[in-house]
């Protein structure tokens, strides 16, 4: 399907409004697009921080005490960028589905925790790429804070061990060739299968096997809704595609959904 055309934007909402409306099981995903709005940038933006501060290959932290060094760098440079950032109205919205019961659970690429910070419990958020704002130990999985790991890395220059094991600490983030956390794949997969609405928002829908989960959902029979900035790979199969700023669509959508809107309580 093609982007819906801007003059026919609010028809094009209200259907969707009408969807939320009479849907069961909504499955939100989330990328990096949900969050550009609180100042997090995204990876694929002309300019985009994350060029220049690259995470490091999990083989590579692996093997050299230098890698693992360079990475806590480049970790803590991105953090610096974006400190403070608050959650978005996309953010908000989805809270509201969640908290209507709409929502079992959001899915989402995202490691910036923002969605728990807007009131989404936890264990309903279902994060397939981990979550930059603590640290964990490789070995004894020992939860770590960034601010002590921070200052004595600062203090030392020396990547961070586990003051439990001894084991290598890292940030609890999915790295570029370890493998994604099954059981949050599972239940990932498992949402996509039992919706009826699955609505893909802020994703390049280019990174697999995430990516996958939109087509297993329509596979399923779920109506397939994409929201992103720009097309994606599997706009022709969606069943509505909305270009533009996302939060300005999430509260346009709230603001046409009259009764249902309110009773939902987005935000």
């Amino acid at each position: 399907m093609t982007a819906s055309d801007p003059a026919n934007l609010d028809e094009d909402l209200e259907v969707l409004a009408e969807w939320l409306a009479s849907a069961e099981v909504v499955a939100p995903f989330t990328g990096a697009g949900i969050s550009t709005e609180s100042g997090v940038p995204d990876f694929r933006s002309p300019g985009s921080p994350w060029l220049a501060n690259r995470p490091i290959a999990f083989d590579a932290f692996l093997a050299s005490a230098e890698a693992r060094r360079e990475a806590w760098r480049r970790k803590f440079a991105m953090d610096d960028l974006y400190a403070g950032a608050t959650p978005g109205r996309g953010h908000h919205f989805l809270a509201g589905l969640v908290a209507a019961g709409k929502a079992p659970a959001i899915i989402t690429q995202n490691i910036d925790g923002l969605q728990q910070a807007a009131g989404v419990p936890e264990e309903r958020v279902i994060e397939l790429h981990g979550n930059g704002t603590y640290a964990a130990c490789l070995d004894c999985a020992e939860r770590q804070e960034l601010a002590d790991i921070r200052s004595v890395f600062e203090a030392s220059g020396l990547p961070p061990t586990c003051p439990h094991c001894g084991g290598m600490v890292k940030s609890a983030t999915i790295s570029f060739g370890q493998a994604l956390p099954q059981q949050a794949l599972q239940r990932a997969q498992a949402l996509a299968r039992t919706s009826d609405l699955f609505i893909a928002i802020g994703s390049s829908l280019l990174v697999h096997p995430a990516a996958g989960l939109p087509v297993l959902a329509k596979r399923h029979g779920a109506r397939l809704v994409i929201i992103n900035r720009e097309a994606t790979p599997l706009d022709d199969i969606a069943d509505l595609v909305f270009n533009g700023e996302i939060g300005a669509i999430c509260m346009r959508l709230v603001e046409l959904s009259g009764d249902a809107g309110r009773s939902i309580n987005y935000s």
